[in-house]
């Protein structure tokens, strides 16, 4: 038996009726009409915005300051394993240049940190800003080598 779209009413209950303010003190919702007493919410239009504490620095705003501390010199390293190594050819020198044309890169802007995950069977020349202590031993075990790039001594800072 299919009903007629018409015939569908929501469940019992599901519903409920508009409260209708100001409609007298008998109803419920008279003279202040459920905002209090006076004050910027009693008011009309539209009150405060979310998080607002009447101009006093926001909880929000003080946090930052509150909550650890940020090294401005801290160095982020583009991460690269040897397993990503693998796919150069025996012999083949590994520069951040090579690695960014092979898409292993996302920019040349980070310096470039090697690290040991993965296996590496091939020996390679590779030149990076940093190699992890199992990663540089992995390479020159491998009869290849582990070459620092030189800081850059224009602005004094690596890379």
């Amino acid at each position: 038996m299919s009903l007629d779209p018409s015939q569908l009413r929501p469940p019992q209950g599901a519903t409920h009726a508009k409260k209708r303010v100001g409609r007298g003190n008998s109803s419920g919702h008279g003279t202040y009409s459920g905002k209090g007493l006076k004050g910027q919410k009693s008011r009309s239009g539209k009150g405060v915005r979310a998080g607002f504490e009447g101009g006093q620095m926001p909880i929000v705003r003080k946090m930052h300051v509150l909550r650890g501390f940020n090294n401005k010199w801290r160095v982020e390293y583009q991460p690269i394993n040897l397993s990503s190594l693998e796919r150069f050819a025996d012999g083949t020198v590994v520069t951040p240049e090579t690695l960014k044309e092979a898409g292993l890169l996302r920019h040349l802007r980070e310096p470039v940190k090697v690290l040991a995950r993965g296996e590496l069977t091939r020996k390679l020349t590779v030149t990076a800003h940093g190699f992890s202590a199992a990663a540089k031993a992995r390479i020159e075990e491998l009869g290849g080598t582990a070459m620092l790039v030189e800081p850059d001594t224009e602005d004094g800072k690596e890379g």
